[in-house]
């Protein structure tokens, strides 16, 4: 399905559908080969990178949703994910991305989850409490256990406080998981306290790499897929502009808030790895992003219902406009 005036012979490349139509390609292929992780025979490393964003995840939520009822799921290799990011990978990776698309506008948009009325008191704007435990522990469980056998790896990207460095966190058990999840989304003063794991105290996972494409692109991956949870128009208009100076300042009061108080900059800046093919950090590799085909109003903190089911919706179709666009847009292709 086609967004709005995408659609018979006037279709042109999507602007939200950003680099190499070759990645949904690959996938397309592992998908009628039947492949799998670990059994491959196309020669190819397939990455995910799925970006943060709050509420904003919602976008990203309802592409994951379609990648898997496309049948694309098994199609990747690694999946990498930072904050937000994170959570909803771990749900595509376990077979749960329509729970997850779900839980955006039924679970997530109230004020048990988020609410601003908490700020200054001693309990989180954003309470990964009732997303760890109400949400993904009754309402719409984890599989937990499935994670830690999921054929394709799941990459968690954290941020060291002490510079202000992502790294890979490396979970083994469900309590691993579930601590690595939190760290990769817990900002202080707004979504809880950095996490402590192996005497290192960990923070959002978009404050040191929002889009983990060149880490993608080090570890191998001949092929990443991103899925962007800001449209161009969300995008800062100079991508070296760096962070302003109340960002720098907020930062010195708290590790990584003004950093993620800036994402539109952040996001700018990842994204002109897979526009530029002579970015010095990328190499030969393969790089697709999909962004929303239209903005659905839903910042960070949204707590509208309709708002962030419509963002789910956009984000669905987003996905399902990039995957048409192959066969639309590649008369070479054969499914």
């Amino acid at each position: 399905m086609l967004p709005d005036g995408y659609c018979g012979v006037s279709f042109t490349r999507p602007p939200f559908l950003h680099g190499d139509l070759d990645v949904l390609r690959v996938l397309i292929n592992r998908r009628a080969e039947a492949s799998t992780p670990g059994a491959r025979f196309d020669g190819h490393r397939v990455a995910l990178v799925v970006g943060g964003g709050g509420m904003r995840g919602a976008y990203v939520a309802g592409m994951l949703h379609a990648l898997h009822r496309a049948g694309l799921r098994s199609g990747f290799d690694e999946v990498y994910g930072a904050s937000s990011g994170s959570f909803s990978a771990a749900a595509f990776l376990t077979g749960l991305a329509a729970e997850c698309a779900a839980s955006f506008p039924e679970d997530l948009a109230t004020r048990a989850f988020i609410d601003l009325r908490r700020l200054g008191t001693r309990r989180p704007v954003v309470s990964l409490d009732h997303l760890v435990h109400e949400v993904l522990g009754i309402r719409k469980p984890m599989q937990w256990e499935a994670l830690c056998e999921a054929p394709a790896s799941l990459r968690v990207v954290a941020t060291n406080t002490a510079d202000l460095a992502p790294h890979v966190l490396t979970p083994v058990t469900v309590a691993d998981w579930q601590r690595a999840l939190r760290a990769s989304a817990s900002i202080p003063l707004l979504a809880g306290p950095a996490i402590e794991i192996d005497g290192r105290r960990w923070v959002d996972g978009s404050v040191g790499e929002p889009l983990a494409i060149a880490r993608a692109l080090r570890g191998g991956a001949t092929h990443v897929l991103v899925m962007l949870c800001r449209g161009t128009d969300d995008l800062h208009h100079d991508a070296d502009a760096g962070l302003s100076l109340w960002a720098r300042l907020l930062n010195r009061l708290v590790p990584g808030l003004g950093t993620v108080a800036q994402g539109s900059r952040r996001y700018g800046a990842d994204l002109r790895l897979v526009t530029d093919a002579a970015h010095p950090d990328r190499g030969p590799g393969h790089l697709l992003a999909i962004g929303p085909a239209r903005s659905a109003g839903v910042g960070a903190l949204c707590v509208d219902p309709d708002a962030v089911g419509e963002a789910v919706r956009i984000g669905d179709e987003s996905a399902i406009a990039a995957i048409d666009a192959v066969t639309l847009l590649d008369p070479d292709h054969h499914d």
